[in-house]
């Protein structure tokens, strides 16, 4: 039996003839190529259905590594399309099953698209995550004192009450320290969204993430911005602060569509 391709969507731009795309590979090693319509141009890669199909696809996604490697890929040709132009990049997993189902989407949302494209030309984004620096751990009230009396048990409930208090003030500070920095960078850019925070297992911290911010900024500004990265972190040495990018400005990309299969 044939084997049955499908669309796999990276991005959209408007420019007609995308250039430095040659030897740029997609999805599964395969070439990526263009589909233009409505005065824009979709960048996608050939897939197989046998396995980029709808109920391959649900079954793979639960397959972490071969969710990075597809992760990977999607994010390089998006990568290489944003360095010289406005992009939209599509949602991991955006497959149409041909080239005329992709054409018709991108002649009904082409409002859409330009509203997209207008609004992140000449931007890029940039990520800020914030942890609460570790600390010291406070030693285990051992329930003696120096001499080697056992204390009375309301002095180590008391002990321990201190304890948790001051853990609780830590951690209040930190968290409006992590509302400070969000709305001092949010003053850099041009739009900021707060995604949720990542679990410890994906940052590979123990700490825990106070933020985890994405910040839409005009290339121009971009040496300002980390500027006011550094000075927050200055300002606030209690947490940690790590800043990534330029990325495509996945964050601030609202369309949403689910392509018939």
């Amino acid at each position: 039996m044939a084997v049955k391709s499908g669309v796999w969507l990276h991005a959209v731009t408007r420019d007609a003839d995308p250039c430095g795309l040659d030897g740029l590979t997609g999805i599964g090693g395969c070439a990526v190529r263009t589909v233009q319509a409505g005065g824009l141009v979709a960048v996608v890669s050939s897939v197989d259905l046998a396995q980029f199909g709808e109920e391959p696809l649900r079954r793979n996604l639960e397959d972490l590594d071969w969710l990075e490697t597809v992760a990977r890929a999607h994010h390089t040709v998006v990568e290489a399309v944003g360095r010289s132009r406005p992009v939209v990049p599509a949602r991991l997993t955006t497959v149409y099953r041909d080239d005329a189902g992709l054409r018709a989407m991108l002649e009904q949302r082409r409002g859409d698209f330009d509203a997209v494209l207008d609004r992140v030309s000449g931007r890029t984004e940039w990520g800020v995550k914030m942890y609460a620096a570790p600390t010291a751990s406070a030693s285990e009230p051992s329930g003696t004192s120096s001499s080697g009396t056992v204390r009375p048990g309301t002095a180590y409930l008391q002990r321990r009450r201190a304890q948790l208090s001051a853990e609780d003030q830590r951690w209040q500070l930190a968290v409006a320290g992590a509302e400070e920095v969000h709305a001092a960078l949010t003053g850099c850019a041009a739009a900021a969204r707060r995604h949720p925070p990542q679990d410890r297992r994906l940052t590979g911290r123990t700490e825990p993430m106070l933020l985890n911010g994405a910040y839409l900024v005009e290339l121009r500004d971009s040496g300002r911005f980390g500027d006011a990265v550094t000075a927050q972190a200055a300002r606030h040495p209690g947490l940690h602060l790590e800043l990534t990018g330029p990325w495509p400005p996945y964050s601030f990309v609202t369309i949403e569509e689910e392509p018939p299969r």
